[in-house]
């Protein structure tokens, strides 16, 4: 793909993204994506056969950022001392990463066609959320190993982990339909959080 081609894929994914987003599945439409993107119906077809596949490809796209997330998660320190310190950094960043409001808006739009596109849904899940937590897992039997946690079974502590973070601004931004969750309101969450997953996996004798 030459650069002119790639900047005109690009462009059509992007104005993909906007119009899937704002649209959803169903509202959308190609001539709604080709005229943002300023390019022909036409182009769009020719580097996308049809909307099942350009949605597709929108939807795994965002699964690259997870990357950084997955290097954060990997990078935890594992001095006891500070491990509360250490654990309260990490879940502010991934409750920061994971409720940006665009990211919100995809897991909705994912959700919401689920049952038309399930394997698209579980290849997301697959090659996003679950590498993380993966990561977490190999993180927390990492630390369990240095005596600072007792995870007898770290993936499932890594669902915790997960799920004392996420479950009230996700479920709220959920039903709400949008962001309802402020700065303050994430710091108390990865505050409370840490501490009730420490109160479970905190190693017996650990500081």
């Amino acid at each position: 793909m030459d650069s002119r081609s790639a900047r005109k894929h690009q462009a059509i994914l992007d104005a993909a993204t906007t119009v899937f987003l704002d649209k959803g599945y169903s509202g959308a439409s190609m001539d709604d994506i080709a005229k943002l993107a300023a390019v022909s119906k036409q182009t769009v077809y020719k580097h996308f056969a049809d909307k099942e596949k350009l949605f597709a490809a929108i939807v795994m796209a965002t699964t690259d950022r997870i990357d950084g997330m997955i290097d954060l998660v990997a990078e935890v320190p594992a001095d006891a001392d500070a491990l509360d310190e250490n654990l309260t950094r990490l879940a502010r960043r991934f409750l920061a990463a994971l409720t940006q409001p665009q990211v919100i808006q995809l897991r909705r739009l994912i959700i919401a066609n689920a049952d038309t596109f399930p394997a698209l849904g579980a290849a997301w899940y697959e090659h996003g959320f679950e590498r993380v937590l993966a990561t977490l897992a190999a993180t927390f039997e990492r630390l369990t190993g240095q005596g600072a946690l007792k995870a007898d079974d770290p993936m499932l502590a890594a669902h915790h982990f997960a799920g004392l973070l996420l479950w009230i601004p996700v479920n709220r931004a959920m039903f709400h339909g949008g962001v309802q969750h402020t700065e303050a309101d994430l710091d108390l969450y990865a505050t409370a959080g840490i501490r009730a997953f420490l109160a479970a996996y905190r190693a017996p004798g650990s500081p």
